[in-house]
């Protein structure tokens, strides 16, 4: 079988891997409608290349307000690789205690909102500090992981915590030790991350279930929905209305901040 065929084989799989966790999408879409549909939001966070995941929810085709994307461009900002802003120093910062407590500060949170917090390895400092400092806030908290990478990975948390258990719920996105799915002949690494795909097979499947949710409850979400389906007029007003929608509801998360001073 070609490289290419093998993976796309191994994805096959993830999707068995996402289906099987059918009830874990139902919870985590019971809380995250919740938290919706009481005027909140949903906070996502993810480090490293876990940011593709974090803007597949929220804002795009096919997505809806009710999320919080927050990311660090110091942490996720791959582009130059080396030199200033490189990779070197996000990796570093990714392992930084302190800095989760540092970005929540910027937020006014409510045992209301939900969190999904996504690290594939589920072992660096700031993803668990973060799903952590949700949790104190009583806030309940679904992460998104590889369990056999996370299984096979050495936690660099201070105690020795991995994202899973600093979370009430865990799903996983399939993806073997190591990420890569694919062993090509000459070669000693394998090649070709599976993450991702079973990161946003996971991310697709829990936005379907949440708008299910609103439209039940009599609160359809403004979904962003694109010209060529929409017509030009319609699909700028859904946008328009979308973002209004998300500054809105952004708002309450700042409306105590101006009178706190540390």
């Amino acid at each position: 079988m070609s490289p290419s065929l093998q993976y796309l084989e191994k994805c096959r799989g993830l999707i068995g891997t996402v289906a099987a966790q059918y009830a874990a999408i139902q919870q985590a879409a019971d809380w995250f409608a919740e938290s919706i549909l009481a005027g909140r939001m949903v906070h996502l966070f993810g480090a490293g290349h876990n940011r593709i995941l974090v803007e597949e929810m929220w804002p795009r085709y096919g997505s809806y307000p009710g999320f919080n994307p927050i990311v660090e461009l110091s942490l996720t900002f791959h582009n130059l690789v080396v030199g200033c802003n490189g990779q070197r120093q996000a990796m570093f910062l990714e392992n930084v205690s302190g800095l989760a407590e540092r970005i929540l500060r910027n937020f006014e949170l409510s045992p209301k909102d939900s969190a999904l917090v996504m690290s594939s390895s589920g072992c660096n400092v700031v993803p668990v500090e973060m799903a952590e400092a949700f949790r104190r806030a009583g806030i309940r908290v679904v992460c998104i992981i590889s369990r056999l990478h996370s299984e096979s990975s050495r936690s660099n948390h201070p105690r020795g915590l991995k994202l899973q258990d600093a979370s009430d719920l865990v799903l996983d996105n399939g993806a073997p030790p190591g990420d890569a799915m694919v062993e090509v002949p000459g070669l000693a690494a394998a090649v070709s991350p599976g993450s991702t795909v079973g990161g946003c097979l996971l991310i697709n499947a829990l936005k379907a279930e949440v708008a299910a949710r609103l439209a039940l409850a009599g609160a359809p979400p403004r979904v962003l929905t694109a010209p060529c389906v929409a017509g030009a007029e319609q699909s700028a007003r859904d946008f328009d209305a979308a973002y209004d929608e998300h500054a809105r509801r952004l708002g309450r998360l700042y409306l105590h901040r101006k009178n706190v001073s540390h």
